[in-house]
């Protein structure tokens, strides 16, 4: 039977991505349930949406699109209701059209549905498909096919407990050409990579990621998946606080309070 999965994304219950990732779930469960935005939620991060009325759509068999929801909104629809008293052991949230890497995952929802999914109780791992822009927007799905189950795999056998959830990004290389599975941290960008970006309409503008800011950490997700072709799992904390800061801080007020 194996672990209950609960997918969800942040491109739409119709994006072509969801199929790669059902088809990773079902390689490793018989019990595998998706529920998703009915539309784009791209970019949403962690949003809830509060005090205004969602529905769920069947959209088929353990298939369920929330109306109008953020990925979020998804977990939460599906751990708390849809699933019954049996939550999911595992969200995989994805596969994304396009890389997360970096300070960007602070404001994807494919990251969100990972995030939420160990904050109900699960594993959550987010998926993603890099793009090469330089030569267009066109999507070779072929090594989300490939490694997804393995990095799921050896994800579920080395994971401590809900307290992280994992982020994987498939680099756009031939299969096989990429050098492996590698466990490393996001890229810490200088300053946000968003910037005001003006349209060809007057008046009008775009908030848009013109250019990646520099330098980048060869050891970090960015160039490891581009420059080494490898998979990429960056392992994240829920628990947020600094802990160092947090002591040092306190004894700079212990002092203070003197």
């Amino acid at each position: 039977m194996g672990p209950r999965i609960l997918i969800t994304n942040d491109d739409g219950v119709d994006a072509p991505g969801i199929e790669i990732m059902a088809a990773i779930a079902h390689e490793l469960s018989d019990d595998v349930w998706i529920v998703a935005p009915d539309g784009n939620q791209s970019g949403a991060g962690h949003r809830f949406t509060l005090g205004r009325e969602l529905s769920i759509e069947s959209r088929g068999e353990r298939r369920f699109a929330v109306i109008g929801g953020s990925p979020a909104d998804c977990v939460v629809a599906g751990m708390t209701h849809i699933l019954g008293d049996r939550p999911a052991d595992l969200v995989l949230s994805g596969v994304n059209a396009g890389q997360n890497l970096g300070d960007i995952i602070n404001c994807s929802g494919t990251a969100a549905g990972a995030r939420e999914g160990a904050l109900q109780g699960a594993i959550g791992i987010a998926m993603s498909q890099a793009i090469n822009y330089e030569l267009g927007h066109e999507i070779d799905w072929s090594n989300a096919r490939r490694y997804g189950a393995a990095a799921a795999r050896a994800i579920l056998g080395a994971a401590p407990g809900p307290d992280l959830y994992y982020n994987v990004n498939y680099p756009t290389c031939a299969p096989d050409q990429v050098s492996g599975i590698v466990v490393v941290p996001h890229q810490r960008f200088a300053r946000s990579p968003f910037r005001y970006y003006a349209s060809d309409n007057p008046g009008k503008f775009f908030v848009a990621i013109p250019e990646t800011p520099m330098p980048l950490d060869p050891a970090a997700d960015f160039e490891q998946l581009r420059q080494r072709h490898a998979v990429t799992v960056t392992p994240l904390r829920l628990q947020q606080t600094d802990a160092a800061e947090l002591t040092r801080l306190a004894g700079a007020l212990d002092l203070a309070n003197a």
